[in-house]
C-alpha cells in the first residue's frame, strides 16, 4: 500500500518502504508525465542521510530512464528545500526527494514536488494513487550506469545556486556589521553546509553540534522541539551566543533557542518574522496558517490592517493559499515556514537567516524582540498532545469525533466548531482546541491554545478522557 499523507508517502523502511514500492511509485509518475505530455524536460531527485535515501533515489532514477525521462540526481545529500527551489528556478514539471522529514530513524519516504516548486496536492497525489493501483506487471529497470551512459541519468549540485538565492534575498550588510554568534543543530541532517556557508558569509560566527552522518538521528526524533534541542539550550547558554538553531532531518522545519537559552515555538518565530516582515521591512500583506498554528497571528494581520487566513494541515494548502491571497507569510505550529517571492514550500535554512536579519537590523536581542511581542499582543500558551492506537481505537475515535461528531462537556464558553480538519472548537474567550489524526504519523494530536496554561492543560485532558486516550 502506498497512500499519501500531509507530507508525502513515508513508510517503515522494509515493510512498505522496500525497492519494489519506490520503483513502482516512479514508474506510475512516468506513467502519469507521459500521458500529460511533460517527458522532455525530465525529473530532478535529491536525497537526505536517511539510511537508504541515496539508494531509493537511484532505483527510482532507473525506472524514469527505462521510460525514457531524464532524471537530474542531486548527487550529495541535500536539503528539501534546495529540490524544490530548483523545480521552481529551471521550471521541471515534477521532482522527487527521498525523506520522512522528521519521522523516527526507521521510517523512509518520498515527497512529490509539481511545477513551481510545489508540494504535490491531494488532487495530483491522488492521481499518483490510481497510477500505482493500475500497475500490474512488475517494473522494468535498466542498470544506474547505463543509464548514465545513455545520458539519460545525469548528476548535479545546485547548492550555490541555492545559497545564492537566499543571501540575494537576506540583508547581508546589516548581519555583517554585528558580529553575530550563531550555534547551529542540525540533528544529524542536512543543513550543516548550507547554514554555515551563508552565515560566514555574513561574518557570523559558527559553531556545530550533532553535524556527522548518524542514520540514526542520536537515537532522537529529528525534529526540532522543546524536548530534543536541550543540548543547543545548553551550548547557547554555556558559550553565549547570539542565537541558536536546529532543523529536522530535511532541513524544512525549524528550531530556535533564545539567547537566554529559551526554546522558542514556532509559533512564536512565525509571528516575529510576519511582525518584522511588516513593520521593519515594510512588507503589507496577509498572513496563512493552518488550524493548529497560534491565532496570535490573526491580531497582527488585524493590527497591520492585513487578514489571517485559516486552511488544514498540509504546507500544500498553506502555499496554495499563499498563492491565492499573495500572502507574506504562511506557516505552520511543527515549524515549517515560508515567506513570498522564496521558494512555494517549506525552507527551514531561509527562516534561519531571516532571524539572523531580524536581530541585526533591529538591533536588540532575540528575547527582548519576543518580550516586545509578549507586550504588545498578550502571552498564549499552547498545549499540544500526542496519542497511539490500535485499528480498532481509530475506527471508533474517527466515529466518534467525525461522523457522529460528538463533543465532550467543555470548561469554555463555545464560540463555534469546525470540521474543515479533523475536530476544531473555538471558544468566546478567542481560544480554541483540536483534535485530528496526523498525515505523516500513526497519531492523534490534540492541541489547544488558550491564555492561562492551566486552561489550555484542562481543555486537553477533557478531550483526551472523553475520547478514552
Amino acid at each position: 500500500m502506498i497512500k499519501f499523507g500531509t507530507g508525502g508517502w513515508r513508510a517503515i523502511i522494509g515493510d512498505d518502504f522496500t525497492k519494489q514500492n519506490i520503483q513502482t511509485l516512479a514508474k506510475a509518475l512516468a506513467t502519469k508525465m507521459k500521458d500529460e505530455g511533460v517527458t522532455e524536460k525530465g525529473i530532478v531527485m535529491g536525497y537526505d542521510r536517511r539510511f537508504l535515501s541515496k539508494e531509493a533515489m537511484q532505483w527510482a532514477a532507473v525506472v524514469f530512464a527505462t521510460e525514457g525521462i531524464k532524471a537530474y540526481l542531486i548527487n550529495k545529500s541535500s536539503p528539501t528545500p534546495l529540490v524544490m527551489f530548483y523545480v521552481m528556478k529551471h521550471e521541471f514539471p515534477y521532482g522527487m526527494m527521498i525523506t520522512a522529514s522528521h519521522n523516527p530513524a526507521i521510517y523512509n519516504g518520498i515527497k512529490v514536488f509539481t511545477a513551481g516548486g510545489r508540494d504535490a496536492d491531494e488532487f495530483q497525489t491522488k492521481e499518483i494513487e490510481e497510477y500505482i493501483q493500475a500497475i500490474k506487471e512488475p517494473v522494468e529497470a535498466m542498470e544506474y550506469e547505463e543509464g548514465k551512459e545513455k545520458g539519460l541519468i545525469e548528476e548535479i549540485y545546485p547548492l550555490n545556486e541555492y545559497i545564492d538565492s537566499i543571501m540575494a534575498e537576506i540583508n547581508m550588510e546589516a548581519i555583517r556589521s554585528t558580529g553575530l554568534r550563531v550555534a547551529l543543530d542540525p540533528m544529524y541532517g542536512v543543513s550543516e553546509t548550507s547554514l554555515r556557508i551563508i552565515l560566514q558569509t555574513a561574518r557570523c560566527e559558527v559553531e556545530t553540534i550533532h553535524d556527522r552522518h548518524d542514520t540514526l538521528f542520536g537515537g532522537k526524533l529529528p525534529s526540532p522541539s522543546a524536548a530534543t534541542l536541550h543540548q543547543l539550550q545548553n551550548f547557547v547558554v554555556d558559550r553565549g551566543f547570539d542565537i541558536g538553531i536546529a532543523t529536522d532531518g530535511d532541513a524544512d522545519r525549524i528550531g530556535v533557542i533564545d539567547d537566554t537559552g529559551k526554546f522558542l515555538h514556532p509559533n512564536e518565530i512565525l509571528v516575529l518574522l510576519y511582525y518584522y516582515l511588516e513593520k521593519y521591512k515594510g512588507w503589507h500583506g496577509p498572513v496563512v496558517r493552518n488550524i493548529c498554528t497560534t491565532c496570535v497571528l490573526d491580531k497582527v494581520a488585524e493590527e497591520f490592517g492585513e487578514k489571517c487566513y485559516e486552511v488544514p494541515v498540509g504546507f500544500k494548502h498553506i502555499s496554495a493559499k499563499m498563492n491565492e491571497t499573495d500572502a507574506v507569510i504562511g506557516g505552520e505550529s511543527s515549524g515549517g515556514l515560508t515567506v513570498r517571492g522564496h521558494i512555494k514550500g517549506k525552507d527551514g535554512i531561509y527562516a534561519a537567516m531571516l532571524l539572523v536579519e531580524m536581530i541585526a537590523v533591529t538591533g536588540k536581542s532575540l528575547s527582548e524582540i519576543v518580550k516586545d511581542i509578549e507586550d504588545q499582543y498578550g502571552e498564549t500558551h499552547m498545549e499540544e498532545r500526542s496519542y497511539r492506537f490500535t485499528a480498532e481505537e481509530k475506527a471508533r475515535i474517527h466515529r466518534m469525533l467525525l461522523e457522529e461528531q460528538k463533543l465532550p462537556q467543555l470548561p469554555f464558553e463555545v464560540s463555534r466548531v469546525s470540521y474543515q480538519d479533523g475536530c476544531k472548537v473555538y471558544f468566546k474567550n478567542g481560544g480554541w482546541v483540536s483534535a485530528r489524526f496526523s498525515g505523516t504519523e500513526p497519531l492523534l494530536r490534540i492541541f489547544c491554545e488558550m491564555e492561562k496554561e492551566e486552561d489550555a492543560v484542562r481543555a486537553c485532558v477533557v478531550f483526551e478522557r472523553f475520547l478514552g486516550l
